[in-house]
Parts: structure tokens; C-alpha cells; sequence
């Protein structure tokens, strides 16, 4: 298991990265964008109302993400320098841009 502080280093990395690269998703498509307390949230009014929280648990040292009714929990993969969903293998950025494309309808996004 990740140390504690390395935890808090690399889910901030990854949070503020995603948060970043996230712009592309709100420029292209009605989708709201917070990053406030170390939690990001994504809100999507069109086709349906829907939102998809992300947040780090450091009791857990995993990043769940909270969407379509399911918690989704990323372990760090040393291996692969990411948070991944260990039974998919998805890095961050793709689980959230696969989730992000399933809610607005239009398939996986890139991210």
C-alpha cells in the first residue's frame, strides 16, 4: 500500500491534472467543472441531469469517483505511475472521460 504521504502528493498530482485537462471536455460539451476542497465534481445537465464526483480517501489511499449510481475506487499502480480501477485496468483519465461520454451520450472522451 501507498505511504500516507506519498498518497496526498499523487492524488493532488492527479486531481489538478485531470482538473486541467478537464477544460477541453467544458469548452466542447455543457459540462460544469469544481475543483474546490481537494474534490473535483463534474456536473452535466443535457441529455440528462447527472454528476460525477472525485475525490481522494486517504484513509483508503485510493481516488473514488462517485457516478452513475456505482462508487468506483482507483488503487496507485506503482508499475504504471497511475490511479487505475484494478478489474478494468483504466487509468484516471480514461475511466473519468469513458463515464464523462456514457452520461452526455456520445462515447468515451478523451481527456
Amino acid at each position: 500500500m501507498i505511504p500516507d504521504a506519498e498518497f496526498g502528493r499523487r492524488s493532488v498530482d492527479a486531481l489538478e491534472t485531470l482538473n486541467r485537462r478537464l477544460d477541453v471536455v467544458a469548452e466542447a460539451y455543457d459540462v460544469e467543472i469544481l475543483y474546490q476542497g481537494g474534490v473535483l465534481t463534474l456536473e452535466i445537465e443535457e441529455p440528462a441531469p447527472s454528476k460525477i464526483v472525485i475525490s481522494p480517501n486517504s484513509s483508503a489511499r485510493q481516488i473514488w469517483i462517485s457516478a452513475q449510481s456505482t462508487s468506483f475506487k482507483l488503487d496507485w499502480m506503482a508499475e504504471r505511475d497511475v490511479f487505475a480501477l484494478a478489474r478494468t485496468g483504466e487509468a484516471l483519465p480514461d475511466l473519468v472521460g469513458r463515464l464523462v461520454g456514457e452520461e452526455l451520450g456520445v462515447g468515451p472522451v478523451t481527456i
